[in-house]
């Protein structure tokens, strides 16, 4: 434990207990007497903590602002820090217990190879700052749970490869695989920004082959290499408007409005949603809901309506309407036609 994991422990242990006794303090730190003491003398002259000695109970304490004047001349270092809180990067135990969560979130969103690899220091000092270890911080890990359903894997090497790109403001040659077309090719791009959007990564991007702003899912890298030559830059107001717009991840030129119609069973859940940044909410009379939302490609607002099935009624435009059903008719379709067979 360097020292200051010590530091972190030594002010839990104090606020937990609302003081602590110096055996106590060598038994949860496993040092010796002097740097025990030292480290108190540090917290107190250096790093204004206001740590006093109690005497009468043999413990270590905080003081407040009144406790401190009576300490003798400490009442100084009480007032700068009467919440018991050290100065700099300085977390509480339950700000702790939040960044071990997010370690978790950020972690699972590969393949467990870069965030992971990387992180992994910083989880092993979190865990220091609380005093678990070995068994205990298995068990600390345990008690949050993340899943992340439809999960797509980035390779970390290409995800190394495209930060590196994005930061260095470089060029980066990938090779690229288009599910639409079945395809590979390779293209040069010009990194603009990094998204993470429904638990994979894509890279939004100028693709000097189409001569436009592009959005890669970086699942569907291939391969990707940093180049030497400099990045294209594009002012973000420009890269947002051409790929923010509408409605789920993918773009397009044209901006149009869907009205959706969700029933009261659907509407508890849907007005506590956010599906766009420039959504319009109307609730009606009998509990149902009515969303305005933009979108520029129907394909994932389509995908989203269908999955709350008769929850939920597009109202316009009529191309969006006649799209769902299209897509309603053809999925009973194919039930009509696998109990023929």
């Amino acid at each position: 434990m360097d020292r200051t994991e010590r530091f972190y422990r030594i002010e839990l242990l104090i606020k937990r207990q609302a003081g602590v006794s110096f055996d106590q303090l060598l038994s949860e730190l496993e040092v010796s007497p002097a740097t025990l003491k030292r480290d108190l003398q540090y917290l107190r002259d250096r790093m204004d903590a206001p740590i006093v000695y109690a005497r009468d109970e043999n413990v270590y304490r905080f003081a407040d602002a009144a406790a401190a004047a009576v300490d003798g001349g400490t009442s100084t270092r009480a007032v700068v820090a009467k919440k018991h809180e050290l100065p700099g990067v300085w977390f509480s135990e339950k700000e702790l217990h939040a960044l071990l969560t997010m370690h978790q979130l950020i972690a699972g969103l590969d393949d467990g190879g870069v965030l992971g690899r990387h992180l992994q220091p910083l989880l092993d000092k979190l865990h220091g700052m609380l005093g678990a270890s070995g068994d205990e911080a298995q068990a600390l890990m345990r008690r949050v749970r993340i899943v992340n359903p439809a999960k797509r894997a980035v390779t970390s090497r290409w995800f190394e490869e495209a930060v590196s790109a994005v930061l260095s403001r470089r060029r980066l040659l990938i090779s690229y695989y288009t599910r639409s077309k079945r395809s590979e090719s390779e293209r040069v791009l010009s990194p603009q920004r990094l998204l993470h959007y429904r638990n994979t990564w894509y890279l939004d991007a100028w693709c000097h082959a189409s001569e436009g702003l592009r959005r890669f899912a970086l699942d569907a890298v291939r391969s990707a290499k940093v180049l030497d030559e400099p990045a294209r830059e594009l002012p973000m107001p420009e890269v947002e408007k051409a790929l923010d717009q509408g409605y789920g991840i993918f773009g397009g030129a044209q901006l149009r409005w869907a009205t959706l119609h969700f029933s009261a069973q659907a509407a508890q859940w849907v007005a506590q949603e956010e599906w766009h940044p420039q959504q319009q909410l109307k609730p009606q009379a009998d509990g149902s809901l009515r969303m305005r939302i933009p979108y520029s490609d129907s394909t994932e607002l389509v995908m989203d309506v269908l999955r709350h099935g008769p929850n939920v009624q597009v109202l316009s435009p009529p191309e969006l309407v006649a799209e769902v059903r299209d897509q309603l008719q053809a999925t009973l379709a194919s039930y009509a036609e696998n109990e023929a067979a």
